[in-house]
């Protein structure tokens, strides 16, 4: 069994939301998401995992190519894998409860606006132009995704 007091896990940054693995379990792992108003996190997707986020308080709004919906304190938002997203963080510090669960955790990032240093990696490119290849995702649906975003 594992206990964690959410309050005593947090920690803020100023130029980027924090994500504190709390435990690593079998088949994915738990963590505290920490926000500053206004951050943002990359438009991404976990392809072999669920990612699950519950507000424990603050809030803001995540965004996938078809919904965006307001996260309030004591709602969960379920990604199935593959699912692209982004949450967006509102005017008040926001801490996110997260658990990832599947074969392999790891993002696949298309996109982090806000973030100068990103550039994508190779493991990302490759995704993304396998899933254009396989037709899951086609270039126009990749951009009008980048588009949606800036909506």
């Amino acid at each position: 069994m594992y206990m964690f007091d959410l309050r005593q896990e947090q920690h803020f940054e100023p130029d980027l939301h924090v994500e504190k693995v709390l435990e690593t379990v079998a088949g994915g792992d738990v963590t505290v998401a920490c926000w500053e108003p206004g951050q943002v996190s990359p438009y991404h997707c976990h392809p072999r995992a669920t990612e699950i986020y519950f507000c424990f308080e603050g809030g803001g709004r995540m965004i996938t190519p078809s919904d965006r919906v307001d996260v309030v304190p004591g709602a969960f938002v379920v990604h199935p894998p593959g699912e692209l997203h982004e949450y967006t963080n509102g005017a008040d510090r926001t801490l996110l409860f997260r658990v990832r669960y599947g074969p392999d955790v790891s993002p696949r990032t298309v996109a982090w606006p806000t973030n100068p240093a990103w550039s994508p990696s190779r493991d990302d490119l490759d995704y993304l132009r396998g899933q254009v290849a396989a037709g899951n995702v086609t270039a126009a649906v990749v951009e009008a995704s980048r588009q949606h975003l800036s909506s």
